[in-house]
């Protein structure tokens, strides 16, 4: 089979596999969850989630280190998700108001967020592949050191974007609309409409060392 070359690589992303109906439980720290329907809380770090449904506000959800395989998390209401460090293969973040979504140092493939109202998205020194970003609104999106593979936006919109360190293969920001890109030496990697790049030259000049005067 020829291989395609559309680019950029669109991401190899499916929605998780869950079952029809969920069985009612509670998520513990270090805990093993499979099939449930859990309602999000404080201390749910370094467990494991399969095909599980999680839900709900909470003052701070703490998933650092969890293990995250066909997993939605559907209207959020919390300052602050954590899933640093964790491990995800198919995850999907449906909707919801999240103050800090922290996917710092994460390994992540298959990952959906979609609907989502974000203040601080962090990928820092993140591994994240085969992901879409569809209607959010963010703040800040922060990715300085991630590694970023065939990753998608779409009707999305952010104030700030720091790119200090990015390492990118198919990142496609054609559906980011953004105010300001912090380091566009480190867009290597990534697609930009004609449009983002009229908007952008001022500051590739710069980066340049061209000085542009009127």
């Amino acid at each position: 089979m020829a291989r395609s070359t559309e680019r950029p690589q669109p991401p190899r992303v499916s929605p998780p596999d869950l079952p029809d109906e969920f069985e009612d439980g509670v998520g513990r720290r270090h805990g093993d969850h499979v099939g449930l329907r859990i309602p999000l809380t404080e201390d749910l770090a370094h467990a494991q989630f399969e095909q599980c449904s999680l839900s709900g506000a909470a003052e701070r959800v703490d998933l650092a280190g969890a293990t995250l395989l066909d997993v939605e998390i559907v209207d959020a209401r919390t300052p602050v998700l954590s899933l640093k460090d964790a491990t995800i293969r198919r995850l999907r973040i449906a909707g919801g108001r999240i103050g800090t979504l922290d996917l710092s140092g994460a390994h992540v493939a298959e990952l959906i967020v979609e609907h989502a109202r974000i203040d601080y998205l962090s990928l820092a020194a993140a591994k994240i592949q085969d992901s879409v970003f569809t209607d959010c609104t963010l703040a800040t999106v922060d990715v300085p050191a991630a590694s970023v593979t065939r990753v998608r936006f779409e009707r999305s919109r952010a104030d700030e974007v720091d790119t200090r360190g990015l390492r990118a293969d198919a990142l496609d920001l054609r559906g980011l609309d953004a105010l300001a890109f912090l380091d566009v030496t480190s867009l290597r990697g990534t697609t930009l409409s004609p449009r983002q790049v009229e908007l952008l030259a001022p500051v590739f000049a710069r980066a340049a060392g061209i000085d542009v005067q009127d």
